[in-house]
């Protein structure tokens, strides 16, 4: 039985001892308006991938209007990531245990408030506190979409509603960041957090009238402590990373942040081998299937993350181009992994799972290795050709390590699995920012030096902070310093960058090697029930979208 078998299964439980309809979906009242339910759950997940989406094109708005520090972008980004990957486990329990439509209105509006408070920020620390609050908000409503479809929806529909679902997901990714660079042209930098308020407030009216009840009647345990020291953990590791380059590597507060992250997780560790219902099972890791899996679904968040976040700026400031011209140049992604993806299955059954993703793997690493290759008046049409390399190699990754990661865990557990193949994604993409953003960031420190003692003293220091703020001060200087402080900036941020995928690239070859000797060649999907068809790698790609969730891996009994 798989996870969404058995989470419709614990429904009938729950349902028959209260005396309802064996099945939740036998409910006349439910069957009826499954299809406006489904609409619902849909609104939701857009709000969830569009809130994280859109911020990327507004980068080089929010170092121009707040003075963001590079340290200071690369902390938006990752804090929804970061908060969304720590309460996944804990939230997904909150809502089986005290019902998911609960978890799912107050995720809303908590996200609405979150919206709201972000577009009247007036500095980065104000935005980052929303944007964590927005990644919390957003953990709850995760985890009850699904849950909620698959206990209204009959074994004979969830197939056909679950397609619908994931081509929403699909489309969100492109929908965030082109609506933010349309409205950043003609309104102020917080207009791009009210995108989604629209749809927050669909959602909540529909919901409070469409979305059934529904928990597990077993309630599922909370780990709390689990939670917290996973946080603590991470954010420590995540804080030392993107505060590196602006403190030093040496300093005491950046070696302390690793130090307190090493202490923290091991105590999560020792946590979680202790209580008897963990968050996260340490057994699974035993199994290389999933080990592997986990490892390399964060090394290709870890990629496309990272790369979004510099090629984002490349674009605004290295060549000029607006946050719609940015965001528009994003888009071939999907269409390149709508082709890509289908093909992956064929080549699984043909080489095995672990040729296949280590290819991919390779074809990552190529495409990073060959955005090397940008410079001050790169063509747009080379950048395609690394973004299609970049892109092929993560279509190929997805689906054959979501099943390897699910088909690794027993079928009562599939929920956790899931989970763990959620957060993963999440976790690559907060890595992904810090790692990447802080190779980056280092080496522009390191090259712009050789130009600051030919421009005025007065802007040294936004020099030193980020090309931004370098181009924003040079605005005040004179044509010829201005000239040199732009030039200078420019190539030094490209040095950044060709640092950090070089640093990506070695990554991923390392990853491509270990993916050929651990992973298994054949993974069967949860509970053995046949293989990935074209559809089911469609759907796992297009659920990637920019923020990751719940694969689904439906089979009927």
């Amino acid at each position: 039985m798989t996870s969404l078998d058995s989470s419709a299964h614990e429904s009938n439980l729950n349902g028959a001892r209260l005396g309802a309809p064996a099945h939740l979906f036998d409910d006349p009242h439910v069957h009826a308006r499954r299809w406006w339910t489904l609409v619902v759950l849909c609104l939701s997940l857009l709000i969830v991938f569009v809130g994280n989406s859109s911020l990327n094109v507004t980068l080089p708005t929010l170092a121009t209007k707040l003075h963001a520090s590079e340290s200071q972008l690369q902390w938006v980004v990752a804090i929804y990531s970061l908060v969304f990957a720590g309460l996944l486990f804990t939230t997904g329990a909150l809502g089986d245990r005290f019902g998911r439509k609960g978890a799912l209105q107050f995720g809303l509006v908590g996200f609405l408030a979150a919206c709201l408070l972000a577009s009247r920020s007036s500095s980065m620390t104000e935005l980052i506190a929303c944007r964590a609050f927005m990644g919390a908000s957003a953990a709850l409503i995760m985890p009850s979409t699904l849950s909620i479809l698959v206990n209204v929806f009959p074994p004979e529909e969830r197939a056909k509603a679950i397609a619908a679902w994931a081509a929403v997901t699909g489309a969100a990714g492109a929908i965030g960041p082109v609506a933010s660079g349309f409205l950043l042209g003609h309104f102020w930098f917080g207009s791009v957090f009210l995108v989604n308020v629209p749809f927050i407030v669909l959602a909540l009216v529909g919901g409070w009238f469409l979305v059934p009840r529904s928990r597990d009647p077993e309630e599922a345990q909370l780990d709390p402590l689990g939670a917290l020291l996973s946080i603590i953990g991470v954010s420590s590791l995540v804080y030392g990373l993107i505060q590196g380059p602006e403190l030093g590597w040496a300093s005491g507060e950046t070696i302390g942040a690793f130090i307190l992250a090493a202490v923290v997780l091991s105590l999560f560790v020792a946590w979680e081998l202790h209580v008897a219902e963990p968050m996260l099972d340490m057994s699974f890791f035993k199994n290389r299937a999933f080990s592997t899996g986990t490892g390399g679904m964060i090394l290709v968040f870890l990629a496309m993350y990272g790369v979004m976040f510099l090629v984002t700026q490349y674009f605004q400031l290295v060549l000029g181009y607006s946050a719609l011209g940015a965001a528009a140049r994003f888009l071939p992604m999907s269409p390149i992994m709508i082709v890509v993806a289908p093909l992956t299955p064929r080549m699984v059954k043909r080489f095995g799972a672990n040729r296949t993703v280590a290819v991919g793997m390779v074809l990552v690493g190529l495409g990073m290795l060959s955005f090397r290759g940008l410079e001050i008046g790169t063509s747009y049409w080379y950048i395609l050709f690394c973004v299609f390399l970049l892109v092929s190699g993560i279509a190929m990754t997805m689906s054959p390590m979501t099943a390897s990661i699910m088909s690794a865990v027993p079928a009562r557990r599939a929920g956790a699995g899931s989970a763990m193949n959620d957060a993963s994604r999440e976790l690559g993409a907060a890595l992904g920012i810090a790692v990447l953003g802080s190779f980056a960031a280092s080496e522009y420190s390191s090259s712009i030096r050789r130009f600051l003692g030919v421009i005025p003293a007065s802007a040294r220091s936004a020099a030193r902070s980020s090309l931004a703020s370098a181009i924003q001060a040079a605005d005040k200087l004179s044509p010829a310093a201005k000239r040199t402080l732009v030039a200078g900036s420019k190539d030094a941020f490209i040095d950044g960058l060709h640092l950090a995928v070089t640093a990506g690239a070695i990554l991923c070859a390392i990853a491509s090697i270990v993916v050929y000797r651990y992973l298994p060649s054949q993974t069967p999907m949860v509970g053995g029930h046949g293989e990935i068809t074209a559809v089911d790698a469609m759907e796992l790609t297009a659920e990637m979208g920019v923020a990751g969730f719940e694969p689904v891996l439906d089979r009927q009994s």
